[in-house]
C-alpha cells in the first residue's frame, strides 16, 4: 500500500491506496496556505499511522526535477520550498510528487477510461485548462517539471507588424487577454469555465455564468452561438495541435465544462477534423475517475508499471 495526498489550494486530500485501486482511511483536511510548518505538520500528522510507508504526493503545483523546488500558486507557503526533502527528513519515508494533471492523466492511463493506451494526453477543462502526458504508463518529465501544459502560449495573437508598422492587436479575432502565468494570448485567457464567460462578454453576451451560456447554446441561442463558435475554432485548433505533436490515442477530459457532454462531443469532432490522421472513433472521452483521480494518479508514481498493447 501507498500513503496518497492529493492536495489543492483548499484541502489535503488524505489516503492508504492499494495496488489494485481500492482506497482506505480517507480523509480531508484544510490546506495551510501560509505556514509552511503548519503545512508539513498536516502531512506529518496524517502519515503517523503507517511508519516507512511511501508518500505519494500529487499537487495543484509543478516540482522542479533538479531542484526539488516547488511552484504552486494557490499555496504560497511552498513557493520555493523543497518539499519532499523536508517531508523525507521529518517522516523517514520515501516522498514523491507530481502535478495533479500529471497525476489525473496517468490515473486514467492505469485505472480509467485510457486503460490500455501507451500513449495518453489529459485534459482538464475547469476554471482553467491544463493537461498532463503519459507515455507506456509513466509521466512524461519535462523541462523545470512542465509537461502537458497546453493552454499556456501565445497563441492568440495579432498579425506581426510590417514594414516597421507596429501589429494592431485590434486584428486579432479576441482580444488579447493577460493570462495569470504573465503572457497575453494564452488559450487559457479564453478557454476555462471563467475565460468562457469574459469571452462571452467580449462577444456582445450579457454576463452569464459558464453553464448558463451552455444551456442557451444547446437552446440554440444565436449569441450562445457565437461565442462557442470562437471557443470551439481556438480550442479544437490548440488540442490537434497537441495530438499531432504528441500522437496520443485517447484524450481523458475532466474538470467541470467537461460535464457538458455536447460541449465535449462537439469539441472531439472539431478537433478530429483538424489532425492529421484521420479517425471515425472518438478521441476525446469524459474521464471515468471524478475525485478519485489525484491520490490514484499518486498512487502509481514510482511504480514500474508498462501498458500493455
Amino acid at each position: 500500500m501507498i500513503l496518497c495526498a492529493d492536495i489543492g489550494g483548499s484541502f489535503i486530500d488524505f489516503a492508504v491506496v492499494h495496488p489494485d485501486g481500492r482506497t482506505d482511511h480517507r480523509r480531508a483536511v484544510p490546506t495551510p496556505l501560509d505556514d509552511a510548518p503548519a503545512f508539513i505538520g498536516a502531512l506529518v500528522a496524517l502519515c503517523a499511522p503507517w511508519p516507512g510507508v511511501p508518500l505519494h504526493i500529487a499537487i495543484a503545483g509543478v516540482e522542479c526535477p533538479d531542484t526539488g523546488i516547488i511552484r504552486a500558486a494557490n499555496i504560497p507557503c511552498l513557493q520555493s520550498l523543497p518539499l519532499a526533502a523536508h517531508l523525507q527528513r521529518e517522516t523517514g519515508r520515501v516522498v514523491r510528487i507530481a502535478n495533479d494533471a500529471d497525476c489525473f492523466a496517468l490515473a486514467e492511463a492505469h485505472f480509467g477510461v485510457a486503460k490500455g493506451h501507451r500513449n495518453v494526453f489529459g485534459v482538464i477543462l475547469g476554471t482553467g485548462i491544463g493537461g498532463g502526458f503519459v507515455l507506456d504508463g509513466r509521466i512524461v518529465p519535462g523541462l523545470g517539471g512542465v509537461t502537458g501544459e497546453w493552454g499556456h502560449a501565445p497563441v492568440v495573437i495579432p498579425p506581426p507588424a510590417l514594414h516597421g508598422q507596429d501589429a494592431d492587436s485590434t486584428q486579432s479575432l479576441v482580444p488579447l487577454f493577460r493570462c495569470g502565468c504573465g503572457i497575453s494570448g494564452c488559450l487559457d485567457t479564453i478557454a476555462g469555465a471563467r475565460a468562457l464567460e469574459r469571452l462571452h462578454l467580449w462577444a456582445g453576451g450579457a454576463p452569464q455564468t459558464s453553464r448558463a451560456i451552455l444551456e442557451s447554446w444547446q437552446a440554440g441561442d444565436p449569441q450562445a452561438g457565437r461565442t462557442l463558435a470562437i471557443w470551439l475554432s481556438y480550442m479544437a485548433a490548440g488540442l490537434a495541435h497537441v495530438i499531432n505533436v504528441t500522437g496520443s490515442t485517447i484524450v481523458p477530459v475532466a474538470g467541470g465544462l467537461s460535464n457538458a457532454h455536447a460541449l465535449i462531443d462537439a469539441l472531439d469532432e472539431a478537433v478530429r477534423a483538424r489532425i492529421l490522421t484521420p479517425t471515425a472513433t472518438p478521441l476525446l472521452r469524459r474521464a471515468a475517475l471524478g475525485a478519485d483521480a489525484g491520490l490514484l494518479g499518486a498512487a502509481c508514481l514510482g511504480l514500474d508499471i508498462r501498458i500493455q498493447d
